[in-house]
């Protein structure tokens, strides 16, 4: 394959890996802004309590997202190493999307309704960029080359042996 051709492979993989990351991330904010939205609504919580409570949520909910549908086809081999750096990156997100929350709250007094539900948001997108880049990087890697090679070959040699689907005559 040339390096042009290679190239496009590559960027085809990631702009499919950011799609389902994305379909991922999406309902994950839904879940994350609706269990605020609820826990703001229905319970005494302070603002950044109920934010940490459903970014926790959300957090889970994405484990089992990210794991089986947008990385399913990654390296499964440690999988405790693997939930260990999720909890540790996600935790950290957590702090960046909380972060974000309490400065707006606390540190510039914008708390209403609206103004919370502003800054979660913002929070959640900042944190996104630093969790896409240490999943993709860290939590969730590709297959060792050798494997890939191995799975790509085996492949390859099982449509060999399947015969051609022959055209009907016209």
């Amino acid at each position: 394959m040339s390096e042009r051709g290679a190239l496009r492979v590559r960027l085809d993989q990631l702009v499919r890996e950011i799609a389902k990351f994305g379909v991922v991330g999406g309902l994950g904010l839904l879940v994350n802004m609706a269990v605020f939205n609820l826990l703001r609504h229905t319970t005494e919580l302070p603002v950044v309590r109920a934010s940490l409570l459903a970014t926790v949520v959300a957090i889970v909910f994405n484990y089992v997202g990210f794991r089986y549908f947008t990385y399913r086809d990654r390296d499964k081999s440690g999988r405790t190493r693997e939930l260990t750096l999720f909890l540790l990156f996600s935790l950290a997100g957590l702090v960046i999307e909380n972060g974000v929350l309490y400065a707006a709250t606390y540190g510039f007094g914008w708390d209403s309704p609206l103004q919370n539900n502003f800054f979660k948001f913002f929070g959640i997108g900042v944190a996104t960029l630093f969790r896409f880049w240490s999943y993709r990087t860290w939590v969730f890697r590709t297959l060792p080359a050798h494997e890939a090679v191995q799975t790509a070959e085996s492949f390859l040699e099982q449509r060999r042996h399947e015969p051609e689907p022959v055209a009907p005559r016209r």
